[in-house]
C-alpha cells in the first residue's frame, strides 16, 4: 500500500530531526563515527515509525545500534520536544540497522569478478532477511 502524504510529511519530519538527535550524540561519546538516518517508515495509524541507519565504521554496526535501541527512550522523549508543534503524539521507534550499502558492495565486487560469479552461482550472495 502507498503512503499517504501525512505519513511521508511525519517521515521528513522525523528523518530531519533524527540526523540531528544522533549526530549529536554521536559527537559527544563516540569520536570517528558517522550515523546517518537512511529510511523512517511510518504505520498508516501513525503509531509506529520504522528508523533505518547507517553507519560508517561498518564494523561498529551491530553494537550502535544496539545501544541506540536501548537508549530509545530518551531518543523518543528528545524528539518529542524537537516536534512538539508539529506532532499531536510521538510514534514509537524501532531502530533497525540499514546493510544496503554492505549488499551493493557485494554484489559490486562479484560483478567485478573479485569474488565467484553470482550469475552462474547465485547462492554465492548472501539473503537479505525481510522485516
Amino acid at each position: 500500500m502507498e503512503e499517504t502524504n501525512r505519513q511521508k510529511k511525519i517521515s521528513g519530519v522525523l528523518q530531519k530531526d533524527l540526523v540531528d538527535v544522533l549526530q549529536k550524540a554521536a559527537q559527544d561519546g563516540m569520536k570517528g563515527v558517522i550515523i546517518s538516518v537512511s529510511k523512517v517508515s511510518v504505520t498508516s495509524d501513525l503509531g509506529v515509525a520504522k528508523v533505518y541507519l547507517s553507519i560508517f565504521p561498518s564494523e561498529k554496526r551491530a553494537e550502535i545500534v544496539k545501544g541506540i535501541q536501548s537508549n530509545t527512550i530518551l531518543v523518543r522523549h528528545e524528539m518529542a520536544k524537537r516536534t512538539r508543534n508539529q506532532l499531536r503524539r510521538m510514534p514509537e521507534l524501532l531502530f533497525f540497522a540499514d546493510d544496503t550499502l554492505d549488499y551493493l558492495e557485494e554484489i559490486d565486487k562479484s560483478l567485478n569478478g573479485n569474488d565467484a560469479n553470482p550469475i552462474k552461482n547465485p547462492e554465492v550472495l548472501p539473503r537479505r532477511q525481510k522485516r
